[in-house]
């Protein structure tokens, strides 16, 4: 066994739907502006551009306790007085491989989950209009929580699967992955043509329009059809 100069990090891990297993995470991969009535409400043209992706830490995906049908507390980062929640599609994977094709890429899949990519907005703008990395409004502490994953043969039609998301018991995002620009698969097979994937990864897939505001107190839930529910109250 290998000495380390101070305790070594936990792994981080996903619950799976109906087993005491978890998943444990490698990467996260993010999808922006993949939804075209998002890419629009952010000022881009959708038809214009290919998939493009930036990358969050491992324990924001996993960090907090989750559990199917309990409230989530989620800390409110620092350094931010817009903090925008994302509902997405997460997409996670078991099997590794790169240069995947698109007719190859399911296989790849281990299961799938409903993800909140948080994100510090004014941060986030700050830096995209300095021609600046992202990182410090999409890579804080706590800002990709995921719900319990289900596993993929249990997660049915997920390709026409709804995709909501409700603050406060209020609708904001009401979309269905039907409407994803670059599908699951087509992900897949063009993430593989940069990063060789590998069990563990995670692809946040992208969000829908609606995106906004949240502050603490309030309580956001994110539904995906055939998949748990993620329930997240700001603190």
């Amino acid at each position: 066994m290998p000495s380390y100069v101070f305790p070594a990090h936990d792994i981080v891990g996903l619950p799976v739907a109906g087993t005491a297993e978890l998943f444990p995470v490698r990467r996260v991969y993010c999808v922006g502006r993949n939804y075209a009535a998002h890419a629009r409400e952010m000022g881009f043209d959708p038809e214009r551009e290919p998939p493009f992706f930036f990358c969050k830490p491992n324990d924001s995906a996993a960090v907090l306790p989750v559990a199917e049908g309990v409230v989530t507390e989620l800390p409110y980062p620092p350094a931010t007085a817009n903090l925008h929640y994302e509902c997405e599609l997460v997409v996670a994977i078991g099997k590794g491989g790169s240069n995947i094709s698109v007719q190859d890429a399911a296989a790849h899949i281990f299961g799938y989950g409903v993800g909140l990519d948080m994100t510090r907005r004014d941060l986030q703008f700050t830096m995209r209009d300095a021609g600046r990395p992202w990182e410090i409004g999409k890579a804080f502490d706590y800002s990709a929580p995921v719900g319990v994953l289900t596993r993929a043969a249990e997660a049915g039609d997920i390709g026409h699967a709804s995709i909501t998301l409700e603050v406060d018991g209020t609708l904001k995002q009401n979309s269905t992955i039907a409407h994803l620009i670059w599908n699951v698969s087509e992900t897949i097979a063009n993430l593989s043509t940069l990063f060789t994937l590998q069990p563990g990864d995670l692809i946040f897939s992208g969000t829908p329009e609606g995106v906004g505001p949240v502050v603490r107190g309030q309580t956001l839930v994110g539904r995906i059809d055939g998949l748990a529910e993620l329930s997240a109250r700001m603190v």
